[in-house]
């Protein structure tokens, strides 16, 4: 079974997921979006109102932002494939808990698997805390380790820096590193280097329309 296929049969799968009691309040299942060979791969929290309407990833006021940063980072949404920890809503945006990250994890490994991305980046402290137990996002944002097999990223959600615009410089230095990280990975891998092109949208970057959280 190819990458693509197995992704398929595992968005199939979490549409009809009974696993935990998230299912109860979806409207549209999450389970990522993107190309199965994704040198990139971003791992969310949750789905929150606009991503259970659409059954899409990143598609509200914090999907905006993270367009704009894979822009200066000379990306584009189709590059990268973009996941979250569980792929349903929980009620009111609260927290995952623990036994809907438990049900979710199955499924995250075996897309984790499927595209064998070089670089895995976290985005908030419930996707680091998959790979980074008790780690400080303060600490260690923005530094690449390699933990067992794969190059992980931790990164502040981008959520974060609509909540705390204190925190967005932090989050533009750490996605403008990304390409220098990335044929990191890649050499460490064995994978092919390549030179990249600075997107021209980035040169517009410096002054970004403000984003409403809603």
């Amino acid at each position: 079974m190819s990458a693509a296929e197995t992704l398929e049969k595992i968005a199939h799968e979490v549409s009809a997921c009974t696993k935990c009691a998230l299912h109860e309040s979806r409207k549209k299942a999450v389970t990522g979006e993107g190309p199965a060979d994704a040198e990139i791969m971003f791992i969310g929290e949750g789905p929150g109102f606009h991503e259970n309407e659409q059954g899409r990833p990143f598609v509200g006021a914090s999907g905006k932002f993270l367009d704009q940063l894979l822009a200066q980072a000379g990306l584009e949404r189709s590059d990268v494939f973009i996941a979250n920890v569980v792929k349903c809503r929980p009620p009111g945006n609260r927290d995952p808990q623990l036994d809907e990250l438990q049900a979710c994890g199955e499924y995250l490994s075996a897309q984790i698997e499927a595209i064998n991305p070089s670089i895995i980046v976290t985005l908030g402290r419930f996707s680091m805390g998959r790979y980074m137990p008790g780690a400080k996002i303060t600490s260690v944002h923005g530094q690449m380790q390699k933990i067992e097999e794969r190059f992980i990223i931790p990164m502040y959600h981008p959520a974060a820096a609509l909540h705390q615009p204190a925190l967005r410089p932090s989050i533009l230095a750490d996605f403008a590193k990304l390409p220098e990280q990335l044929n990191e990975a890649r050499a460490a891998l064995g994978r092919q280097v390549v030179e990249k092109k600075k997107s021209t949208a980035s040169q517009n970057f410096e002054k970004p329309q403000q984003l409403s959280l809603f």
